[in-house]
Order: C-alpha cells, then sequence, then structure tokens
C-alpha cells in the first residue's frame, strides 16, 4: 500500500536562534489511477424520481390511455354503427387522415384557429403588459382593488364568463346596445363581430395571468435603471420598449408561449357564445370542429384525427417551449 507522501518545509531558526516550532505536514494525496471511475452517490441520484413517482402516476393514468386510445380511434371505422355494435371495426390506416386532409373546411378550420389565436394573445399580451405597467404608477389601494378585479376574472369559469358577456351583448336586453346605441343589432350574427366578441371575453379572462406575471418581472428590475433612463429624458413608451421590455425577455417568453397554447385550443367561449360554431359554421375553429365531427355527426374517428393534429401542434409549441426554458436557464 502507497504511503501518503508529505511536503514539508525545512527547519527554520527562529529569531531568538533556536529551533522553529514544528508545522504540521500536510499529507498530498496521489491522483487516483487512470481508469478509476468515481463511487457512485448511492441513492442520490434517484430521489428527485422518487419524490416525482406520484404525479408521474397520476399523468400517465390520466394522459397516456386517453392518447393512444385517441391514436387508436383515428385508424379505425369508428361511427354510431361500430358503437352500438352493428358492424364490426375495421382498420382504415391513414384513411381517415387523407379524407381530413381533403376537405377544404378543414384547412378554413385551422387557418381561423390560428389567426383568432394569434390575435387573442396580441391582445392578452398587450392589455396585460400594459396594466402590469399600470400597477406600479399608482398607490396601495387602486393596485390592490385593480388586482382583486383580475383575479376575480381570472378565477371565473369560462361558461360562466362566457353568459355573462353574451348577456351584456345581447341585442334585446344586453346594456352594451343601449349604451352605445345600436339598438337591436346581434353581435353573433356576423363571422367577424362573433369573433370579436370571443375575443374580448377570451383576453378578459386571460390578461390576469399576464398581467400578474409580467408585474412581479417589473418589481425585480433595479429601480436605479428606471430612474437612470427617466433622468436621460426617455418617455415611459421607450423605457419599457428599450429597458423592460429586453430584460423581462424570460418572462415574456413564458407568457407567450402559454397564451399560445391556451388559445389555440379554446372551445367553451366558442361553443357557448356561438351556439356551437355560428350560422353555417362560420366561427368553428378546431376544438368545436372536431367536436361536431365526433359528437354531432357520429364520425368519431375523424373527430379523433382532429384530435391527433391538435395535439401534434401544440406538441410542437411545447417543445419550443421547454427548448426557450432550458436556453433561459443556461443564460441565468
Amino acid at each position: 500500500m502507497d504511503r501518503p507522501t508529505t511536503d514539508a518545509p525545512p527547519p527554520a531558526a527562529s529569531p531568538a536562534g533556536g529551533p522553529a516550532p514544528a508545522v504540521a505536514a500536510r499529507p498530498v494525496r496521489r491522483p487516483a489511477p487512470a481508469g478509476r471511475r468515481p463511487a457512485p452517490r448511492g441513492r442520490d441520484g434517484w430521489t428527485p424520481w422518487l419524490y416525482l413517482a406520484p404525479a408521474l402516476a397520476v399523468l400517465g393514468g390520466l394522459l397516456v390511455y386517453p392518447v393512444y386510445q385517441l391514436g387508436l380511434i383515428s385508424f379505425l371505422e369508428y361511427t354510431q354503427a361500430q358503437v352500438s355494435g352493428g358492424e364490426p371495426t375495421t382498420f382504415k390506416g391513414l384513411g381517415n387522415y387523407a379524407e381530413l386532409f381533403g376537405d377544404d373546411q378543414f384547412w378554413q378550420v385551422l387557418l381561423a384557429t390560428v389567426l383568432f389565436a394569434a390575435a387573442c394573445v396580441v391582445c392578452t399580451l398587450a392589455v396585460g403588459c400594459a396594466l402590469a405597467v399600470l400597477l406600479t404608477r399608482v398607490r396601495a389601494v387602486p393596485r390592490l382593488a385593480l388586482m382583486l378585479a383580475a383575479l376575480g376574472a381570472w378565477a371565473t369559469p369560462a361558461i360562466t364568463g362566457s353568459t355573462v358577456w353574451l348577456f351584456l351583448f345581447d341585442a334585446d336586453f344586453g346594456p352594451v346596445n343601449r349604451i352605445l346605441g345600436l339598438g337591436d343589432h346581434s353581435w353573433t350574427y356576423g363571422r367577424l363581430s362573433a369573433f370579436l366578441l370571443v375575443l374580448l371575453e377570451v383576453v378578459w379572462c386571460s390578461f390576469p395571468f399576464v398581467m400578474v406575471t409580467v408585474y412581479a418581472g417589473i418589481r425585480a428590475v433595479p429601480s436605479e435603471v428606471l430612474e437612470a433612463a427617466a433622468l436621460d429624458g426617455a418617455s415611459q413608451w421607450r423605457i419599457w420598449r428599450s429597458v423592460l421590455a429586453p430584460m423581462l425577455r424570460p418572462v415574456l417568453t413564458v407568457v407567450t408561449i402559454q397564451s399560445v397554447i391556451w388559445d389555440f385550443k379554446v372551445f367553451t367561449q366558442i361553443y357557448v357564445m356561438t351556439g356551437g360554431g355560428g350560422i353555417a359554421g362560420q366561427n368553428l375553429v378546431l376544438n368545436v370542429y372536431a367536436y361536431q365531427k365526433a359528437f354531432a355527426s357520429s364520425q368519431y374517428s375523424l373527430g379523433s384525427a382532429i384530435g391527433v393534429v391538435m395535439l401534434l401542434i401544440l406538441l410542437a409549441v411545447t417543445l419550443v417551449y421547454l427548448r426557450l426554458l432550458r436556453r433561459q436557464g443556461e443564460e441565468l
């Protein structure tokens, strides 16, 4: 066995001429031989997975099996006849997807969904960021009132909020038409006005998340930076565009991606406020379109194929979201 060598300094004479006090020798460890791996850390590497195991088990049961069934039905001939057992289930392969992609209505609905989601995201971010800046300018009491009102809108169920907004803009009894002097104007009759009405409700129930998140990010910005920009004569818009926005880029990225995911799969607001997709399906989005195909027309296989397409689109957005989060974590 190798003994540890010591690097002890030579004894030096003391100022009085006597021998210097002994200095404790420090053992020098020799490097481990090449090829020897460090000892494993034991159970430390499994500790995070043990804490995550209950959540993973629940998510696996609630997501994995339904997604498997969704994908399986999208490859089958599955209509009301197969559900009732009158006809055997047949395997169609990619036939349902070919039929779906060959339908012009699907592409129109997909385009309408993308444009509607983009408009909702832009308006939600604009309102949320503006109110977040406003929270930093008002005193404590107005700030508390605005926060409570916003959180109340956020906590309202989607079907309740949709019903309230539908009453506010009702052609016969709604107060909005009376205030604006529009008479018996129907907001849900026209395609664009119906989408606008739904957009307002979606923004109303979505901006509190953006407002609270961005406000927390602004409060984390050093006040000296904002004071220096104000002393240089920068306007509020210039401070936001040149100072706050670059510093809040990680926060804005998170709220943007999450808003895209939420607004792309809107269902309740469209279904309730337009009566299932509007007149002649003029206000259909992908979620409502899948519902009509699966349950209104009993074409469960086509509805499942639409669900798989939505799942793949949202999965791509989620992967972009996770990649951005990882990149921001590395930058921090």
